[in-house]
């Protein structure tokens, strides 16, 4: 006689076992998030511990506490290490969704054009105007500017649409404002110094106003991305299979760029070019919580915000009172990881 047959194995265990696992990397990011800003609001030409941090912001010091660190704290760093998470999370989502939309994990946000067209912006804007939020607002203005160039590049080709013409298109359109910045530069020499410094990023001086503009922007991206999050999942399969699932790749597409340029572009008005960003926090993202874009997405998102963060401190902290451009150290952290990452991929192909 045989002995009774073992039971159906249970199909919850290793998709909740996932699901656990899942919300405990959540919960982690959220705290390193945490802790990043708090050690970020410590760091500068005065140093302040976590203790102190807490104090200022919970409002404390003014029952005994140290005056001059909550305004240090609140009203000179606060505004300005929110920025610079805010527009890390906007250049790390705008990465991811490039990289997916692309199917290459190289791919950055400043392929696009948004790059250069920004800095021409912010050049015009430097050189002719000179008031307050100019460059900021000039650079948004190129970057959408370029974009916008780029797709209708992009239209007029025969091969409308395809990645390959959008790639060739943002690079066109980077050589021609990259061209348009060093004209100008070269005509208005007295104007370098404040152009340069622009081009290589910085965060020091934005305050509430920019984050009243940077938040809603950055927020929006976030949004638009997750809605965008399944069909890039379809997409991975391939275009010719996403089609024969019923996607509209051309659609989906065309709402990834835009909604890629317009968190790269919101980022880059309030800091400068801050390269490195866009393709490191996703890639960071993805180790930790795989490559489905509905958690990859708000995981880069963090991701970004804490290496921004994190880079911001250190240009304040390292060379102080000197500040360094934020985008030098995000250079020096980005550039031997791509070099990294195309040798794997280049050995991954032999």
């Amino acid at each position: 006689m045989t002995g009774p047959r073992p039971g159906p194995r249970p199909r919850g265990g290793r998709s909740s076992g996932r699901s656990a696992a899942g919300k405990l990397y959540a919960l982690g990011a959220l705290g390193l998030l945490a802790a990043v800003l708090v050690l970020s609001l410590g760091m500068g030409a005065v140093s302040y511990g976590p203790r102190a941090v807490l104090s200022a912001l919970t409002g404390e010091s003014s029952g005994g506490g140290d005056p001059v660190a909550a305004v240090i704290i609140r009203d000179l760093r606060l505004a300005r290490t929110l920025a610079a998470g805010l527009a890390g999370a906007a250049l790390a989502v705008s990465g991811a969704l490039l990289q997916g939309l692309f199917r290459n994990p190289l791919a950055d946000p400043y392929i696009l054009g948004t790059s250069a067209g920004a800095s021409l912006g912010a050049a015009v804007a430097l050189v002719f105007v000179r008031t307050p939020g100019s460059a900021s607002l000039g650079a948004f203005a190129g970057a959408l500017g370029a974009v916008a160039l780029s797709g209708a590049a992009t239209r007029s080709t025969a091969r409308s649409g395809s990645t390959t013409s959008v790639l060739l298109a943002g690079t066109a359109v980077s050589a021609l404002c990259s061209a348009g910045v060093t004209l100008l530069v070269s005509l208005r020499q007295q104007d370098l110094y404040a152009v340069y410094f622009w081009l290589l990023g910085s965060f020091n001086g934005r305050g509430w106003g920019d984050l009243a503009i940077l938040a809603p922007l950055s927020a929006a991206t976030t949004v638009a991305a997750l809605l965008l999050a399944r069909p890039l999942d379809v997409l991975a399969s391939g275009e010719e299979s996403a089609r024969s699932l019923g996607l509209d790749v051309r659609l989906i597409r065309a709402a990834a760029v835009s909604v890629a340029a317009l968190g790269t572009a919101a980022a880059v008005a309030a800091g400068g070019i801050v390269g490195f960003v866009g393709l490191v926090a996703p890639h960071a993202a993805r180790l930790v919580f795989g490559p489905s874009h509905g958690r990859l997405i708000p995981a880069s998102a963090v991701a970004g915000a804490v290496l921004l963060m994190a880079a911001d401190a250190l240009a304040r902290t390292v060379l102080a009172p000197l500040e360094l451009p934020v985008g030098v150290l995000t250079a020096f952290a980005g550039a031997p990881f791509f070099l990294v990452l195309l040798a794997h991929r280049g050995g991954g192909r032999r």
